[in-house]
């Protein structure tokens, strides 16, 4: 290689430069695994941890729903409370989906940690983010409208809001996921930048 190197180059004048360029064939980026699993744990834990605020916010924001008692102990919503249902879901998921964008974004700051270990760390974490919400969020709600006294015949009573479809918790997963995909696609770097300096 050196000896056509030579040939090539005494060919031109002495004031021409001609750079060669020797293709080597590249090695994709490693993926480092056994480095970010305990980060990874740590990141499934702190994340899970957001559904507990995203659960007491919900349960401030979601609106009640106000009954009459009717015989029987039926409760029969008065004219357009029964909105309400799709209001309290509609909440939930745009909690979700903000809690997932914001740890989407610092998941990705986390610049020395950036890869598919920690991704998946995340999505789990917002999973379990999404469930405990649920859960909490439910119970919060439910101390805030407890009924002391049984209701009269007729009394308007305010019915706890409930989340009636548990697919709304993938509603955080889904958003840390896109705005992690979308910042490592306008990154380009093979490694993500993982290198520092």
């Amino acid at each position: 290689m050196s000896e056509a190197r030579t040939t090539v180059e005494s060919r031109h004048a002495p004031d021409e430069t001609r750079q060669v360029v020797e293709w080597m064939p590249r090695q994709p980026p490693r993926v480092v695994v056994k480095a970010d699993l305990l980060p990874a744990v740590s990141v499934l834990s702190m994340v899970g941890l957001l559904g507990i605020p995203v659960g007491w916010i919900w349960s401030r924001l979601a609106p009640p729903e106000r009954v009459r008692v009717l015989a029987d102990n039926r409760l029969v919503p008065l004219q357009l409370e029964s909105w309400h249902r799709f209001d309290a879901l509609a909440i939930f998921l745009l909690l979700g989906m903000a809690a997932g964008a914001i740890t989407g974004v610092v998941l990705w700051l986390m610049r020395e940690r950036r890869g598919p270990v920690v991704l998946i760390a995340g999505v789990l974490g917002a999973l379990l983010a999404g469930w405990l919400g649920m859960q909490m969020g439910s119970a919060f709600a439910g101390g805030l409208y407890t009924v002391t006294d049984a209701p009269a015949l007729g009394d308007v009573v305010e019915r706890t809001p409930v989340l009636e479809t548990g697919w709304v918790l993938l509603a955080q997963p889904m958003m840390l996921t896109l705005v992690y995909g979308t910042l490592a696609a306008w990154n380009g770097r093979d490694d993500l930048g993982r290198r520092l300096g």
